[in-house]
């Protein structure tokens, strides 16, 4: 319940509110992978299409394919394929994914047993219920809703260019 009673030490307790950069890249590269669903894609693709590190981009398909979202194929053709149709992959399942702890707005209501005052805590059971409206708002959204509209087709004039990848982030850092 509060950091100053929890077993975990302070410089350990996750931070809840916030999604990490790489489950954000995962949700970019999982978008940008839907606008064609069946193709193969290689890593080295996939990071100069979106503006990303290879190294990041690789940790994170090897992330999403451990949880079967992606599938892996070898070979000159090789890269990787989403496992499920966009429309069937939630924004939960990539937090699942990516993130090292468990979904949770508070410690207590993602694991059990963590706070001192778990036991006599008279606000637990409410946490827990707004941790699940949460969770089913997370596990509502598809990747098919977050994937853009393709951007209508005409040839940048000069000075004109598309910006992809961390600018697109930066907008929503903060």
């Amino acid at each position: 319940c509060f950091s100053t009673v929890s077993s975990i030490p302070d410089s350990e307790m996750p931070n809840m509110l916030r999604i990490s950069k790489l489950t954000d890249y995962g949700t970019l590269i999982v978008t940008h992978m839907a606008t064609a669903p069946e193709r193969v894609i290689s890593a080295a693709e996939l990071a100069d299409t979106l503006g990303l590190g290879l190294a990041t981009v690789s940790k994170v398909l090897k992330a999403l394919g451990r949880h079967g979202l992606v599938l892996s194929q070898r070979g000159t053709r090789g890269g990787y394929v989403l496992t499920r149709p966009p429309e069937q992959i939630s924004i939960a399942d990539i937090i699942d994914a990516l993130e090292e702890h468990a979904f949770g707005l508070t410690e207590c209501s993602a694991n059990s047993g963590v706070c001192n005052l778990e036991s006599h805590c008279r606000i637990r059971d409410s946490w827990i219920r707004i941790n699940a409206v949460v969770r089913d708002a997370l596990q509502a959204v598809s990747i098919a809703e977050m994937t853009p509209a393709p951007l209508p087709e005409h040839a940048p004039t000069s000075g004109e260019h598309r910006v992809l990848g961390p600018n697109r982030l930066a907008r929503h850092a903060g």
